[in-house]
Formats: structure tokens, C-alpha cells, sequence
């Protein structure tokens, strides 16, 4: 397995990965998220290789906060559905870890929706904890 950044021809593998998490946009909307998370500094999108294809992505980035210290903040990530339990998605958090670190973060956080029991054990498997709850909510403009 290789672990790298995401380079602009990984942009159709990485839409076909958030699929498997969310409702994806069209192709061309997804292109134009995918490149502007990637010219953004304080963001980053890894991606997992195993013989040549693509199975796993990660979307990072840095938040800062006036009420506690900025931290990593993970947006997203996904493995295939084909490639689960198979050590990708450690393999990311670990890259994200050390990103942090590298960057002199004390922490990495992310949200889970509740429903995801299977992604929670695997969170609390590899050191996470849960440490608040909270509803999310939002107004479409």
C-alpha cells in the first residue's frame, strides 16, 4: 500500500470514494471541490494505493479556534467498500497524525454520524475517543 497526496488525476477515483460516503455531485461540481480543497494550503486529501488503484482518501485540514487550540480537523474519509478492514483507513489516520504533528497541532478531531457504529468501533480501535455530542444545523442560502 502507498500512501500519498492526491494529485489532480486521482480526481475520478476520489469521486467514485465519496460516493461511497455522501450524496456525490455531478463530475463537474466534484471537480471543482476537489480542486480548490487542493490549492488550498491548510487542506490536504491523501489517497491509499493498492496496485495501482486507488481504495481509500482522507480530507484534512486545519482549524483554527478562539475557543480552544486549533487542531487537525478530518472532513472526510472513506475506503472502498472492497478494501475495508484491510488496514487503509489506519494507514490514513496515522498520515494524518503525523501531518498534524508536523505542523505542531495537539490534536485531531472528526464527526461520526451516529448511525456509523462500524466506523466508531474502528475510531475507538485506533485510539479515539468520543468527546461530545452535539447536533449539527444548517440554513440553505
Amino acid at each position: 500500500m502507498i500512501v500519498r497526496d492526491a494529485r489532480p488525476a486521482d480526481v475520478a477515483a476520489v469521486h467514485r470514494l465519496i460516493g461511497q460516503l455522501a450524496d456525490a455531485p455531478d463530475e463537474a461540481a466534484f471537480r471543482a471541490r476537489f480542486e480548490r480543497v487542493l490549492a488550498t494550503d491548510d487542506h490536504r486529501i491523501i489517497v491509499a494505493e493498492v496496485e495501482g488503484k486507488v481504495v481509500g482518501v482522507l480530507h484534512m485540514f486545519e482549524r483554527p479556534a478562539l475557543e480552544k487550540p486549533c487542531e487537525l480537523m478530518v472532513q472526510a474519509l472513506v475506503v472502498d467498500s472492497e478494501a475495508r478492514s484491510s488496514g487503509v483507513g489506519e494507514a490514513l489516520m496515522r498520515e494524518a497524525e503525523a501531518w498534524a504533528q508536523q505542523r505542531k497541532l495537539p490534536s485531531v478531531s472528526l464527526y461520526s454520524r451516529v448511525d456509523r457504529t462500524r466506523a466508531h468501533a474502528f475510531y475507538e480501535r485506533i485510539g479515539y475517543r468520543i468527546k461530545a455530542t452535539s447536533v449539527r444545523m444548517e440554513r440553505d442560502l
